[in-house]
């Protein structure tokens, strides 16, 4: 059976840390074409989950493919998949511009490829900016570039709107979902409730570490006025 390029399949996953089981037993698919939002209260057990999808904590349990294949064994990963977990990980004196051409040298893409991303996100103005002049909202913009460099077919976002302004968070919006329409599969973290419901297509809710839902945004807020609603109900055991 052919594997979509980009689609995350999740089976059994399991990580304690001591005595806390973070994440136990997590099954979900994402498929290629759709955004799927990952919620959860905190303490759930998202982040790690993103880490483990992404080769960056080890399972005790259970697998995760990207596009058929393990994170490890993906001879391009950033072409494969992209990644913005955090804005934390720019040397501060560094440009914008320098940080992208750095990933480009070390990744084999042309160095123009840098400034085509810097004008995707709306950074070609700051891009001669040391990164430590940035705003939040202009950091996680350039992680997202970073994220986009080679073009993957996949896209793990962990809270990607955080500090984006109102325009900031409609612009993310409109071009994620351009690029899942293109045919990427799209997991996004999100606790900003009201915005995941205007952009996803299915629902991954975790508690204590546990699945409480996987299915369709439809799916889960049939019968609720909206995600919130639909949401709490449910973490509270009463959906």
């Amino acid at each position: 059976m052919t594997t979509h390029p980009g689609r995350i399949a999740v089976s059994g996953l399991t990580k304690a840390f001591g005595t806390l089981r973070a994440v136990d037993g997590l099954d979900f698919v994402v498929e290629p074409g759709s955004v799927t939002g990952f919620l959860g209260p905190n303490g759930a057990g998202k982040t790690t989950a993103l880490r483990m999808v992404l080769g960056l904590v080890t399972p005790d349990a259970g697998s995760v493919t990207i596009g058929g294949h393990p994170y490890i064994d993906l001879p391009a990963p950033s072409d494969t998949v992209g990644a913005a977990l955090d804005t934390t990980g720019f040397h501060p004196n560094r440009s914008g511009r320098n940080h992208l051409r750095v990933y480009c040298a070390v990744n084999g893409y042309p160095d123009q490829r840098a400034d085509e991303l810097l004008d995707l996100v709306d950074l070609t103005h700051a891009g001669r900016r040391p990164v430590k002049g940035y705003s939040l909202g202009m950091r996680q913009r350039l992680a997202l570039a970073t994220a986009l460099l080679g073009d993957p077919d996949a896209l793990v976002l962990d809270e990607p709107a955080n500090g984006l302004d109102p325009s900031g968070i409609a612009w993310l919006r409109t071009l994620l979902r351009s690029m899942a329409d293109a045919g990427k599969a799209i997991l996004i973290s999100s606790h900003v409730l009201w915005e995941a419901q205007q952009l996803v297509d299915d629902v991954v809710i975790l508690q204590d570490g546990r699945l409480l839902l996987h299915g369709s945004l439809d799916e889960l807020t049939r019968g609720y006025d909206s995600l919130e609603r639909a949401f709490f109900a449910l973490t509270s055991g009463g959906l």
